[in-house]
This record gives C-alpha cells, structure tokens and sequence, in this order.
C-alpha cells in the first residue's frame, strides 16, 4: 500500500549555508474508483483512508445516503505493480441491491489532479436535483462567530502529518460549540471532505445536520456541494469562495464563511446563523473585512 509521507534527499540553502539533509514529504499517487466493476473516476490523493475517500466521493454524487445502500467496498486484486504485487490503487464499491448506480452517461472529467474536485457536472440545477435531503437546509443551532474564529487553530493542532511535511490540505468535522468530531488530512482539499464524508456514512451520521465543516483552503463550488449532498449547513473555509461557491450555499441555505483567520472573517450567505442578522438580504450577505 502506498505511504501517507515518503523521505526524499534535499539541498538546504538557509542565509548563504548549504547543507544536505532528509526531508519529509507527502505521498501522492493515483486512485480509480469503480462502482459495480466500471471504472468511475480517478484522483490524484494521499494514500489512506481509501474507501472512506471512494464511499464519500459517491455521497457528493447522490448515489449513496445510507450505509444500508452500501455493499462493500475492496481494492481490486488484479491492480499489480511490475513488481508483481497489489498497488493498492484501485478500489470497487459494490451498491447494495436495488440502489441505482451514478449515471455515467454525464459529461464529467474522468481524471482529476489533487488540486480540483472530482465532479464534472457543474450545475445548480443538478445538485437541487441530486440531493438526498430536503433543502434549503435546515436552520439548525445559531452559531457564536467567536467559536468559529477557534477552528483554524484547532484544525492546525490536530494536523499531524501537515506539521511533518506542511504539504497537505485539512478537513474538520465541527460541533456548534467547536469540538472537532473528525479531522482527514489529503493533499487534495477535495478528498479531505470526501474521507470526512465517507466516515460519516458509513456510520450512519448522515445528514450531518447541525455541523459545520472547516476547510483549510479555499472555498470552491465542489466543496460546497459536498457539505449540501452530506446535509452540512455551514461550511468555513481560510480563504476565499468562488462566486459559483456562494450562489449554491445562498440557494441551499447554507452559511458561508470566507477568510477565517483569527476574529475577522467574511459571511457570504447565511449570515442569520451567526446571529449577525434577522434575515438574510443581498447587502449583509458578503459583508465583512479581508
């Protein structure tokens, strides 16, 4: 099986002193996922984690709600390396009876880097439709802004492998009153949330209302529909949103939350969680500092 870090020789430069020394970085390589015996798609990850990844992944497709749904999930024995031996990289999720399985007949990219998410089909219209859970979300518990500006430094304490090798990206499952109920770690944002996903499901968590997800990079439109299709209602990211991102959270009734870093951030919809305002509106929804 691959390695979540490997060691590889570097040249230290440090104020004009050169030195060789050992460094430690994250491991990177290919996954297949197939659904039923056909091949679905194929991400770049970090080795680990790879049926919480595969099952997660599937949650953002609509296909699987339910753990019942869920038959098995099993690396392929015919994936071998030329050495001989199971690389590990290819996995099969087997649908219970009677689930459908996704439409592969959808426009979607069947191969993906670490730094994009794995859904092809881009479309508001096609989460509204795909979602297993009524929406717009439910208003759940109002949020204290004051415990939203904890996570990040929560998040980085509990990132052990970023603080060997600060080459991954880091997802956390959040209560309301900020506990962390689940941290992945991956060096494609995308796949973080689909390992917290995928450990959610296949522990009967799902929807996962009343939650908040914290992301340590940016906010795009694949994450956003992620935390919709697991029933998250809040979503908090370090960086910025895409605009696609904060149209899908207003039209879901999700709270999004842009720039975290220490007391400042950004609300971009669903500001009335935070208790910021009584209803949402066009000219409080993107208020906030950079």
């Amino acid at each position: 099986m691959g390695r979540v870090t490997e060691r590889r020789r570097v040249i230290r430069v440090r104020d004009g002193a050169v030195s060789a020394r050992a460094d430690t970085l994250v491991g990177e390589e290919p996954l297949e996922i197939r659904v039923n015996g056909r091949r679905l798609a194929v991400t770049m990850r970090t080795p680990g984690d790879d049926f919480a990844l595969a099952s997660g992944f599937l949650v953002s497709e609509g296909v699987l709600a339910d753990p019942a749904e869920l038959a098995r999930i099993a690396y392929c024995a015919g994936a071998e390396g030329p050495d001989g031996a199971n690389t590990y990289n290819v996995v099969d999720v087997r649908l219970a009876d009677g689930v459908p399985g996704p439409d592969v007949s959808l426009d979607r990219r069947v191969f993906t880097n670490s730094s994009c998410g794995l859904c092809g089909r881009v479309s508001l219209d096609t989460v509204r439709t795909t979602a297993r859970w009524p929406l717009p979300l439910p208003r759940g518990p109002r949020l204290d802004p004051a415990v939203l500006a904890e996570l990040p430094d929560r998040l980085r304490a509990a990132q052990r492998v970023f603080a060997r090798t600060g080459g991954l990206h880091a997802a956390a499952l959040c209560t309301a009153d900020g506990s962390l109920l689940d941290v992945r770690e991956d060096v494609g944002r995308h796949n973080a949330v689909d390992k917290i996903v995928g450990h959610a499901l296949t522990s009967g968590a799902l929807p996962l209302s009343g939650t908040v997800l914290l992301v340590s990079g940016r906010a795009s439109f694949e994450l956003v529909q992620k935390a919709v299709l697991a029933g998250i209602p809040t979503l908090a990211a370090v960086s910025a949103p895409s605009a696609l991102a904060v149209d899908l959270a207003a039209e879901t009734g999700m709270t999004l939350v842009g720039f975290l870093r220490g007391a400042s951030m950004n609300v971009y919809s669903g500001a009335e969680r935070l208790g910021l305002v009584d209803d949402e509106s066009p000219d409080t929804a993107s208020e906030g500092t950079r």
